[in-house]
């Protein structure tokens, strides 16, 4: 079985053992919607740089450099999404990752020179609608972390020491981004460049984090800081 048909049976069952008697109508809704995400997914892969598997691709959803992103399996990309694969090491998505609904990843700008670091994603990880993940300087996400919508990730930072010349002119700086697994990144959470978080961290929604987060950690805040563990010892 297919993600498409895996999706249509698990909803399927979902509502039956909800009780729901109209779970045929809300099947053929989603086949409905699933179905031309999988002729769109067809249509796609011969493009990526690699692909295991059919991808689910939304309306409206662009990839640029497509031979540069490469992706393992059940990947699902919703609607309006974009993604540049223009960037050093490439966009490299793990098994089972969506990429929700009007979602930016830009690892390199559309009119300069400067070609950026990359993204990679572990397998089960996800990113909400609406995140922009700006990985010029890399981006990595560890495995079964979610990021909640709206989430921002900047990777890199504008130079500002020469108060005598405008920011935009002194450029930008580039420092990595590692995110690790199973942390939750609620929404509106900013993360600043350079910044290093642990496995299983949770970050509180609307927090700004300039600063490496321990393992097991929760945060919250502007700028974020230690609101309590989730160690058990």
């Amino acid at each position: 079985m297919g993600i498409a048909g895996k999706i249509i049976h698990d909803q399927r069952e979902r509502l039956r053992e909800a009780g729901s008697d109209r779970w045929r109508i809300v099947s053929a809704q989603l086949a409905a919607k699933v179905g031309p995400m999988a002729v769109r997914g067809a249509l796609l892969s011969p493009r990526l740089g690699s692909v295991h598997g059919l991808p689910l691709i939304g309306r409206g959803v662009r990839v640029r450099n497509a031979h540069l992103v490469h992706a393992g399996s059940d990947l699902i990309v919703e609607d309006f999404a974009e993604i540049q694969g223009l960037s050093r090491d490439g966009i490299r998505f793990g098994d089972k990752v969506s990429i929700g609904a009007g979602t930016l990843i830009r690892p390199s700008s559309y009119y300069s020179r400067a070609i950026g670091v990359g993204l990679v994603m572990g397998d089960g990880s996800s990113l909400s609608p609406g995140c922009y993940i700006g990985c010029s300087g890399g981006v990595t996400i560890g495995e079964k972390t979610m990021l909640g919508p709206g989430v921002r990730v900047f990777a890199e930072d504008h130079v500002m020491t020469d108060p005598s010349v405008d920011v935009k002119s002194q450029g930008v700086e580039w420092s990595p981004i590692t995110i690790g697994s199973g942390c939750w990144i609620a929404s509106g959470v900013t993360i600043t460049s350079g910044v290093t978080i642990g496995d299983g961290v949770v970050v509180a929604a609307g927090a700004v984090v300039t600063r490496d987060v321990p393992a097991g950690a929760v945060y919250g805040g502007i700028p974020a800081r230690e609101l309590k563990s989730r160690s058990t010892s």
